[in-house]
């Protein structure tokens, strides 16, 4: 009875589909990601502080010291612009994000001690929209004007994301740790002057 079921066309053609099926699913969802991490540990560039002491990278700054500008418009030495703590938003998400403008003139997203889930298709925005705490807050950032930068490099760790020349800082006011796959934020963070 057994061997003359599997003969079937129909149960054959059941358990085919149900074969793709679940390869899909964990293409799609990659549950194994809940139980991996990844950790980053980038060089984080130094600041001038109001002590003049450069500011270490695992540490958060409370405010920085604008330096003065050189003839060009660029600071004579890197300064941070702007700082946020991250809030959870699908997945507990901690760590805060600062945006550097370079005494080159380039500016760069700085994210330190960020600890968040793993997942798939991850990636880090600049939004123009206020971080909402709680569900409320899980996909709102793609209802206005955001960038992306690049893909999360890590879920662990201090990382630094160039932006584009074209991009200007003062149109965003939040990170987003965002999953591209599923249209959420993991976790996100405003960002104020500092």
């Amino acid at each position: 009875m057994g061997k003359r079921m599997f003969r079937s066309p129909v149960v054959r053609a059941g358990l085919a589909a149900a074969v793709v099926v679940a390869m899909l699913a964990l293409y799609w969802f990659q549950p194994w990601k809940l139980f991996t991490d990844t950790y980053v540990d980038e060089a984080i560039p130094r600041v001038k502080t109001t002590s003049a002491a450069p500011i270490p990278a695992s540490t958060t700054p409370g405010s920085a010291t604008p330096a003065p500008a050189t003839s060009a418009g660029t600071p004579a030495a890197n300064e941070i612009l702007t700082t946020g703590e991250f809030v959870t938003h699908e997945h507990r998400t901690t760590g805060s994000a600062e945006i550097h403008r370079l005494a080159d003139g380039r500016h760069q997203l700085v994210i330190r001690d960020l600890d968040t889930s793993n997942g798939p298709d991850l990636r880090v925005w600049l939004t123009d929209q206020p971080v909402v705490r709680g569900t409320a807050g899980w996909r709102v950032f793609d209802d206005g004007k955001w960038v992306e930068l690049a893909k999360l490099k890590g879920n662990k760790g201090n990382q630094v994301y160039e932006l584009p020349a074209s991009v200007d800082p003062g149109d965003f006011r939040s990170v987003s740790i965002w999953c591209k796959r599923f249209a959420v934020s993991f976790g996100a963070a405003d960002l104020t002057s500092a």
